[in-house]
C-alpha cells in the first residue's frame, strides 16, 4: 500500500521532538485489523510514552508513532479475523506496547476493538476507550463499588473522573466529586450529589465514610483522603509512578490498590450500549487537527481539562 502521514516520536524530550511526516502504511498481521483512523483520543499516557518515563517498562523501537485510542473504519483485515468487517465503523485501542493512533492508519488487535457507538461521531468516539475502561475498572473490578456506596472521584472533571462520575451513578452509588471552581456545574450536570470546589474547600472537612476513593491526583490529595474512608474502605489510585502506601492504608483500617488499566475490549461494548442509550456521555474538551499534536500535550500538560482533547485525522 502507499503511504500515509503520522506524528513520529524519533527521540524522547520536549513536545518538539513529535514530527508530522510520511511513512508506509502498516499492515495487519494474524488476528489483527488495519484500521483508517477517523480520531485519535489524546491520553496522559502519550505523554509520559514521549518523555521516555516508560522506558524502563517498555523498550519502544524508535521512531514510535504515539497514541492509543482510536474511532475509524476497518480498512483490512489480517488472518483470523471473523468478527469485524472491511469498512465497518469502529472504536477501541491499540496494544500498549505498539500504540500508533497519531497516523492517518493504524494496527490494532482485533480483540481490543469493537463496532463504535452508532450515537457518536468519530471525535466523540475517540474519546472514549482508555479512559471509559480505566474507570469502570478502577470503580467495579478493583473498587467493588456496588448500589448504595458512596464514592470520592477526584479530578470529577477530568477525563476519567467524567466518566467515573457517571458510571457509578448509573451504578446506584451516591459520588460525590473534587474540581476547579468553573467545572462545578459541569461535574453536577453528570450526576455528581455533592460537587466540592478543592481549592476553597478542604474536601476532608466535609466528606466522610466514604466506601471508595478514586485518587487520580496522587500526592497530598491523597495523604489528606485517608481518613474520610470507613472502616474497610479502599482507595484506588491510578498513579502507577508513585503507588498507594499499603502501611498508611493498614494506619487508617483500610485498603488500598494502585491499578495499572488492562485495556480489554469487552469494557468497551458495555461503554457503547451505555453511550447509545444515554446512560452516559462523553465530553470532548477540544479538537486538533493530526498537525497540532504537540499542542495537544501541552494542553494535558497544562491541567484543568474538561474532558478529553481529540485529534481530528478524517480525511
Amino acid at each position: 500500500m502507499s503511504n500515509m502521514k503520522a506524528i513520529h516520536l524519533h527521540t524522547y524530550g520536549g513536545t518538539e521532538n513529535l514530527v508530522y511526516e510520511e511513512t508506509s502504511i502498516p499492515s495487519p498481521g494474524s488476528g489483527e485489523v488495519l484500521v483508517k483512523v477517523k480520531a485519535a483520543g489524546v491520553n496522559p499516557l502519550d505523554l509520559m510514552v514521549r518523555k521516555g518515563w516508560l522506558q524502563s517498562i517498555i523498550d519502544y523501537p524508535m521512531p514510535i508513532i504515539l497514541g492509543l485510542d482510536l474511532s475509524g473504519v476497518v480498512a483490512a483485515i489480517g488472518e483470523g479475523v471473523t468478527h469485524l468487517q472491511v469498512g465497518q465503523d469502529v472504536y477501541g485501542i491499540t496494544d500498549i506496547k505498539l500504540l500508533g493512533t497519531y497516523a492517518e492508519y493504524a494496527i490494532a488487535p482485533s480483540d481490543k476493538v469493537v463496532p463504535k457507538p452508532k450515537n457518536l461521531d468519530y471525535v466523540q468516539a475517540a474519546s472514549v476507550p482508555s479512559v471509559g475502561i480505566t474507570a469502570w475498572q478502577a470503580l467495579f473490578d478493583v473498587g467493588g463499588l456496588s448500589a448504595g456506596q458512596t464514592v470520592l472521584v477526584h479530578a470529577a472533571a477530568g477525563g476519567v473522573g467524567s466518566f467515573a462520575v457517571q458510571l457509578a451513578k448509573a451504578k446506584g452509588a451516591k459520588v460525590i466529586g473534587t474540581a476547579s471552581s468553573q467545572n462545578l456545574d459541569f461535574v453536577s450536570s453528570l450526576g455528581a450529589d455533592q460537587v466540592i470546589d478543592y481549592k476553597t474547600t478542604r474536601f476532608e472537612e466535609v466528606v466522610s465514610n466514604v466506601d471508595v476513593v478514586l485518587d487520580t491526583i496522587g500526592g497530598e490529595t491523597r495523604e489528606r483522603s485517608w481518613g474520610i474512608l470507613k472502616p474497610g474502605g479502599i482507595l484506588v489510585s491510578l498513579i502507577t509512578s508513585d503507588p498507594a502506601s499499603s502501611e498508611t492504608a493498614a494506619e487508617y483500617g483500610v485498603r488500598t490498590a494502585t491499578m495499572f488499566v488492562k485495556l480489554e475490549g469487552k469494557y468497551l461494548t458495555e461503554l457503547a450500549a451505555l453511550l447509545d442509550n444515554g446512560t452516559i456521555k462523553t465530553c470532548v474538551d477540544k479538537v486538533l487537527p493530526l498537525t497540532e499534536a504537540s499542542q495537544a500535550h501541552e494542553l494535558i500538560e497544562s491541567g484543568g481539562k474538561r474532558g478529553k482533547i481529540v485529534l481530528n485525522i478524517a480525511s
